[in-house]
This record gives structure tokens, C-alpha cells and sequence, in this order.
């Protein structure tokens, strides 16, 4: 079983409508969307939840009204102005830090474990996919995008899978880091402008720094060709396969407007043939090495 993780460095780079896309050429595989702050893949897979799983993240005080003196000291002491005038714990300021629990003279102050995203494992006409969605507001990102790949995981080696694609947040954070750590190979997709050079750049640093062999997808290579030759030449210079150049074409956007990955709506699309191109590329690469 081989994992890949697709990332981009920044957003908007078109790396979910690929991941799709991979998805759908792949076959035998089950897809991991770690983007767990604002997951999309769901829109062109359409999975059907078979499982939830509650996501216990963080942590939030509890006070004792009955032990509670309403001395105020929890309140004098929380930085995050959780604790109101008439000593209640505000839920969506709390951030679980516990200095009330340590300050309090009575002990009237607990720890609760609160629910802060679900994860889902869900079937799709594709295979299985393992995905989830933190609440609005809540952090560890990186501990839900984890239980999001071990999802993934058990899953492939159930199903006798051959791979693992993971469909990884934007930037280069803690779930980023989450998606990519064990991984066999990261396809990181680029743009021909200023910030998706420096942003794949730093995916490429990111994937260097955990010993992850990298691929390069060029997006919409055709709207600044001579940006699409700096990063070609960089890639080059760096001994860095690029396995994809995939040219603008309005009807991706057609596409996911209609709930579709390119290469299933428009197969004989030039966008759905590179695609396809990349692939096999990846494939030899990632079974047979790239040297």
C-alpha cells in the first residue's frame, strides 16, 4: 500500500479538484480528506457516511456551584476572559488551559473533555474515504487530521487497498504536518504566479525536512508560461520530477459546478488527459522509484 498526499502550500491552487481526479483513475484506493477545518472533497465524492466518530480535542472548565465560593480569584487570573462577572464559564472563550483548576482554594474547578469535530469514514462510488469537520472555533487541527489518516489507514489494509490518497490542508501547519509525516510521496500543485512559487517553495522545504519524496503539478501552466519555466527550471535544478503541466480550461469550473471530478465529466478534456498523463507518471514513479 502506498500513501500520497497532495498539497499545495497555499490555498485555491486547484489541489482538491486533482485529488478528485486521482481519486477517480486509481482504482483500487481509499481517500483521506485532511483538510479538516474547511474539507470540499465531499462536494465532488459524494460520500455517503457509514460511521461517525466523535473528536474530543480540547478541554473546557467546569465550576462547581456547589463547592464554588465565588471568590473570583479564577476569574482575576484567566487571561481569556472565560470566567463572567457571576463566575460562569464562558464555553467559546475557554481555552481549556486550567489555570482556574490550579488557583482555585476549594477545588471547585474541573477539566471536561468537550466535543470538538466528528470524523467520518464514508463510502463513495469510488471506494472508501475517511474525512472530518472541527467545529467552528476549535483548535488541534493536526491531532483530527491524524485520527483522519489512521481512519484512512485500517481502512486500505481491510480492504486490501492499493493506495492511500490524502487530499492535504493549504500552508504548511500542524495538519499539514499530519498529512504528510509516513508518507511515500507528496504531488505538490503549483501556479505560475509570484505567491505559488514561494508557497511551493515552502511545501517543498516541508516534504525535504520529513524525508518525503516530491512531485510537481504545475496548474494552469498556460496563463504565465515564463513563471511556468522558473518553476520548471527550479524543479531541475533541484532534481524534482515535474509530472504534470495541466492547462487552463473553463471547464473545470464546469465541472465542479456539476458536482464532478474533470476526468469523469469531460474525459476527453485536454485538462482530464494530463491528468491522467500525471498519474501514470505517479504511478511508475511511486511503485518502481523515480531513479
Amino acid at each position: 500500500m502506498k500513501q500520497l498526499t497532495v498539497l499545495s502550500g497555499k490555498g485555491g491552487t486547484g489541489k482538491t479538484t486533482i485529488t478528485a481526479s486521482l481519486a477517480v483513475l486509481a482504482k483500487n484506493v481509499v481517500v483521506a480528506d485532511c483538510d479538516v477545518d474547511a474539507p470540499d472533497l465531499h462536494m465532488l465524492l459524494h460520500p455517503k457516511v457509514v460511521r461517525t466518530q466523535e473528536f474530543k480535542g480540547s478541554k473546557l472548565a467546569v465550576i462547581d456551584e456547589e463547592k464554588c465560593t465565588k471568590c473570583g480569584l479564577c476569574r482575576e487570573k484567566c487571561r481569556f476572559d472565560a470566567i463572567t462577572e457571576d463566575i460562569k464559564v464562558d464555553p467559546i472563550s475557554c481555552e481549556g488551559c486550567g489555570v482556574c483548576t490550579i488557583v482555585c482554594p476549594v477545588n471547585a474547578v474541573t477539566l471536561a473533555e468537550r466535543i470538538s469535530g466528528h470524523a467520518y469514514i464514508s463510502k463513495t462510488k469510488y471506494g472508501f474515504m475517511a474525512h472530518a469537520m472541527l467545529s467552528p472555533g476549535e483548535a488541534n487541527s493536526g491531532k483530527l487530521a491524524t485520527l483522519v489518516r489512521q481512519n484512512a489507514k485500517i481502512l486500505a489494509e481491510k480492504e486490501h487497498s492499493d493506495f492511500v490518497i490524502i487530499d492535504g490542508p493549504p500552508g504548511i501547519g500542524c495538519p499539514v504536518i499530519a498529512s504528510v509525516t509516513g508518507i511515500d510521496a507528496g504531488l505538490v500543485v503549483t501556479e505560475p504566479t509570484l505567491s505559488g512559487i514561494h508557497d511551493l517553495e515552502r511545501a517543498l522545504q516541508l516534504l525535504r525536512h520529513f524525508n518525503v519524496t516530491p512531485f510537481v503539478c504545475v496548474n494552469v501552466y498556460d496563463i504565465n508560461e515564463e513563471n511556468t519555466e522558473k518553476i520548471v527550471s527550479f524543479c531541475r535544478e533541484n532534481d524534482i520530477e515535474v509530472v504534470g503541466k495541466i492547462p487552463f480550461n473553463p471547464m473545470v469550473t464546469e465541472a465542479m459546478v456539476n458536482g464532478k471530478p474533470i476526468v469523469e465529466y469531460a474525459p476527453e478534456s485536454d485538462v482530464a488527459k494530463e491528468i491522467e498523463k500525471m498519474w501514470k507518471k505517479l504511478l511508475s514513479c511511486m511503485r518502481y522509484g523515480s531513479g
